[in-house]
């Protein structure tokens, strides 16, 4: 957990995650230090069933890698893997 205390994020889901949630989006307040103790925060909250290796995650409209810290006012989207042709 961060030392630094609560931040508020704005998360974004997408495909099985926004089924499994039951919304789009929604705000949330976390102390988690990285976006992969983020995910996995919410994952255990709300039962996803897409463990982190399996998804990617992008933070402000970019791309972003799991170790990276979350800071307050984030905007998080994560990606689930895609089908198709």
């Amino acid at each position: 957990m961060s030392l630094e205390g609560s931040k508020t994020v704005y998360i974004k889901y997408f495909a099985l995650l926004r089924d499994e949630r039951g919304l789009a989006s929604e705000n949330i307040s976390t102390e988690a230090a990285t976006l992969a103790e983020l995910y996995n925060e919410i994952r255990s909250r709300h039962d996803f069933s897409l463990p982190v290796e399996r998804m990617s995650v992008a933070v402000n409209d970019d791309f972003a890698e799991w170790h990276n810290r979350v800071n307050d006012k984030d905007v998080i989207v994560f990606v689930p893997p895609v089908a198709g042709g």
